[in-house]
């Protein structure tokens, strides 16, 4: 696989993406009024690193007949839209099979799920090749996680941009299933939008299930 070759694509048109969407905020206070409005409301709960808020949910993804039909399912959260991917493009030993998108709730960023092959049995290497595969990542934290009788492996981690000159945080969870592992990665155009949208990425986690 030309994982460097496709992953330095997919950044790329990312970053063209976020460029196309900032052009159209003619000021950052605007932008951040926007936001406020369109942010999913919290709850009491917490979850995750540092008592996230939870999110509010906005439907499920990964059954039959939703956007994105996946070997797990979990709930989205308020406003986020998911799109199936026709052309995925591969990390490590996964490749991208649904998008969920940010904007609509206003932020910028996607919560992204990749599907490997049944036989990747080893979840924490299956998310250690995961993150080996994206240059520029430094401080990676590993944890195990338990929600609803799914265990899995979870890491956060720095990415350093050569592109964006800059250093954000990311983080990544999997589980193994009877069809293969999956990987569900949370970026954002930069740590600040990350950590608006760690919400929408601890409610995946904590209603994550395998069929």
């Amino acid at each position: 696989m030309l994982v460097g070759a496709e992953n330095t694509w997919l950044r790329i048109a990312h970053v063209a993406l976020l460029a196309g969407v900032l052009t159209g905020c003619s000021e950052a206070a605007e932008r951040d009024d926007s936001k406020a409005s369109a942010r999913p409301s919290a709850t009491a709960e917490t979850s995750g690193p540092g008592d996230t808020a939870a999110a509010a949910g906005g439907g499920t993804i990964g059954a039959a007949g939703s956007a994105c039909e996946l070997p797990v399912t979990f709930d989205l959260a308020e406003s986020w839209k998911a799109e199936a991917v026709e052309a995925p493009v591969s990390q490590g030993p996964v490749s991208l099979a649904c998008e969920i998108d940010a904007k609509p709730a206003g932020n910028i960023g996607f919560l992204r799920v990749w599907a490997g092959k049944s036989g990747d049995a080893d979840t924490r290497a299956v998310l250690e090749a995961f993150v080996a595969a994206e240059d520029g990542v430094t401080k990676e934290k590993y944890r195990a996680f338990t929600s609803g009788g799914v265990s899995g492996v979870e890491v956060e981690y720095l990415y350093s941009s050569e592109l964006l000159e800059e250093t954000k945080k990311e983080s990544a969870f999997a589980v193994t299933t009877a069809d293969g592992p999956v990987v569900v990665h949370l970026g954002g155009l930069d740590t600040e939008e990350h950590e608006e949208m760690l919400p929408a990425y601890e409610l995946a986690r904590r209603t994550l299930r395998t069929a």
